[in-house]
């Protein structure tokens, strides 16, 4: 491990709290305040969700294209002022249209992010330590998901100050990266400038698990708030508190590393996609029980952050010559199926009713979890 090591792991821990947490989820927390404040419907709603998670496709491609030209360094800090822009300018967003491009720009950061990690991580850490440290890098979505949640309580919900208050947390969270990150080496790959061959064994079955779970996610991401206030009657405080709930739950996906280790790969992406589609028939059962909410929202952090932290440790084991791709591809995944998801749920929420959206996300889960993903990592590239 490298020198500093901590501090780099500190640093991308913030930055993905900063980027996924705070610019990409927090919408869905924050969501029936905006929508309250400039007349969204639902199907709007996940048009403009749909809209951040395409950005975050195109972040990811970018990323994988430039970020070998570009090091590191400049990656991550371009992530955390896209992210810092974009949160800026959905607090000052006097329309949807604007809206819908500032959270475009703020999911465009998501994007950005994970992928220069990964590489630092590579390029800083020995082979047995990557996946933990991976694993707690990724978790920094749940921190984020908690601190969004609290500032929600603390602020009352009011959606333009707690996103202006986010601008200027990730000021200093990309001052902080520039620091911490090592500048690594421009126009060279992390393993050699030849791409790896995509049609390299494992990745169509990890690719396809991957877009079903995005999927299926977005029930909770975009839609998650929106469900407690209409669905439920919860007050503006108490969906907060579920809000809380669901990162307190997803800290648990910094252990995905030693799960995995432990129980292998199939075995425990297999339980955290159990989970999702448990969740969610725990908030169909919340209409007679509410409490049932708080428990639902903690096990789909939990079941999230474990198996994106699942499939990117599988993917960097299928690419370890190129850890920003063996990350960014299933990712990049995850993030087509988030963009077809929200636009999907927000239809069926529309035409049909909540119990119905939600019974066809839990198939999404359940049907993700067909798809193997084996054990073996292929030989190392020479």
């Amino acid at each position: 491990m490298l020198k500093g090591g901590g501090n780099l792991v500190g640093a991308a821990f913030a930055l993905t709290a900063l980027s996924y947490g705070l610019a990409r989820f927090a919408y869905g927390l924050l969501l029936p305040q905006i929508r309250a404040d400039l007349s969204l419907g639902a199907a709007g709603a996940g048009w403009i969700g749909g809209g951040a998670f395409a950005a975050y496709c195109a972040g990811i491609v970018f990323a994988a294209l430039a970020g070998a030209r570009l090091g590191e360094r400049a990656m991550a800090t371009l992530a955390g002022l896209v992210a810092t822009s974009g949160v800026g300018l959905v607090a000052l967003a006097p329309s949807v249209p604007v809206l819908g491009v500032a959270l475009a720009f703020a999911g465009l950061s998501t994007g950005f992010t994970s992928p220069p990690l990964a590489a630092a991580v590579a390029r800083g850490f020995d082979e047995d330590a990557r996946p933990r440290a991976n694993g707690v890098i990724n978790a920094g979505t749940a921190a984020g998901i908690v601190f969004s949640g609290a500032v929600a309580v603390a602020f009352a919900a009011a959606w333009r100050e707690i996103y202006m208050l986010f601008a200027l947390i990730g000021a200093a969270v990309t001052a902080w990266i520039w620091f911490a990150v090592p500048a690594g080496s421009p126009g060279r790959g992390t393993g050699g400038a030849a791409p790896p061959p995509l049609a390299r064994p494992g990745l169509a079955g990890l690719c396809a698990t991957a877009f079903l779970m995005g999927v299926s996610s977005t029930a909770i991401w975009t839609f998650g708030a929106d469900l407690l206030r209409n669905g439920f009657g919860f007050p503006e405080a108490r969906i907060a508190l579920a809000w809380i709930a669901l990162g307190l739950g997803g800290l648990a996906g910094s252990s995905a590393g030693i799960l995995v280790a432990r129980f292998g790969i199939s075995p425990i992406h297999r339980m955290a996609l159990l989970g999702m589609a448990l969740c969610y028939g725990m908030l169909m059962a919340a209409a007679v029980a509410p409490p049932l909410a708080f428990a639902a929202m903690a096990l789909f952090g939990a079941a999230y952050i474990i198996s994106s932290g699942v499939l990117l440790i599988r993917g960097i084991m299928l690419l370890p010559d190129r850890p920003d791709l063996g990350l960014g591809i299933p990712f990049l995944a995850i993030a087509v199926g988030q963009t077809f998801g929200a636009p999907l749920f927000g239809a069926v929420l529309d035409g049909a009713n909540a119990w119905t959206a939600l019974s066809l996300f839990a198939a999404m889960a359940c049907g993700a979890m067909f798809w193997g993903m084996g054990e073996a990592a292929p030989p190392r590239q020479g």
